[in-house]
């Protein structure tokens, strides 16, 4: 209930008002967005092998999150190996102070080595389709804010018009006070066709690099993702 310290005044500049205790006020409602709506993607979405699109592992789950009897999670599901070149993918999910987010989720989505997608709306008979690659997968961030998956480089698909766009990876991240997630891309700093790519030529050139992943010496492509700040991620609105 909001009062003031005088009421006797008809000149409201001149009063004070108490603090407000509604559905603002900490004190009563101590819980904020950002503390509440993330552990339900953590615990409930990612499962074991979730972040191996190439093998059956328990990469993506986070079994230090929870008793191992309540652990249960069905592991990955994979009928036998994809075609293509195998990669890693990694990287760090940051904050708006620059500091890991340790319980983020990421989701990719990405056509086979052929450039096929593993939909009923990719019908293309003269692309093949891959049996053993579905091509989505779900990883949480570790303890150090940082996600991984195994999976196969993508192939290129058309694009807007008549165009063919440049290898890339549909990212989408998930995580604390997000209602809803955040895509993006990840491109290959070595990628054919990055110079043409539809998409990317959407992006302003000195932000570009925000989705473009770097081969690191060990072989793992590495793209990190800021939510804000000076360097943050471009997302697409969706």
């Amino acid at each position: 209930m909001t009062t003031t310290t005088d009421s006797s005044s008809g000149d409201l500049e001149s009063r004070n008002a108490a603090p407000r205790q509604d559905s603002q006020d900490p004190s009563i409602f101590g819980q904020t967005p950002w503390q509440t709506v993330g552990p339900y993607f953590h615990y409930g979405l990612p499962w074991k092998g979730g972040a191996d699109l190439v093998a059956v592992s328990e990469m993506g789950a986070r079994p230090d999150l929870m008793p191992p009897e309540h652990f249960l999670l069905s592991g990955s599901n994979v009928s036998g190996m994809p075609e293509g070149e195998v990669i890693a993918l990694a990287g760090c999910v940051y904050d708006a102070d620059g500091k890991p987010i340790e319980d983020a989720m990421i989701e990719i989505w990405q056509a086979n080595a052929n450039g096929r997608y593993a939909s009923p709306d990719d019908d293309r008979a003269d692309v093949a389709l891959d049996r053993h690659f579905v091509g989505f997968g779900r990883a949480s961030t570790d303890k150090a804010g940082v996600y991984r998956f195994r999976t196969i480089r993508p192939g290129r698909v058309p694009g807007p018009g008549n165009s063919l766009q440049a290898p890339h990876i549909a990212l989408s991240v998930f995580g604390r006070g997000l209602l809803k997630r955040l895509p993006t891309r990840l491109y290959f700093a070595d990628g054919e066709g990055n110079e043409t790519d539809p998409i990317l030529a959407l992006v302003p050139e000195p932000r570009r690099h925000t989705l473009v992943a770097q081969r690191k010496p060990d072989g793992v492509w590495w793209l990190d993702i800021n939510l804000a700040g000076e360097n943050e991620t471009v997302f697409f609105d969706m």
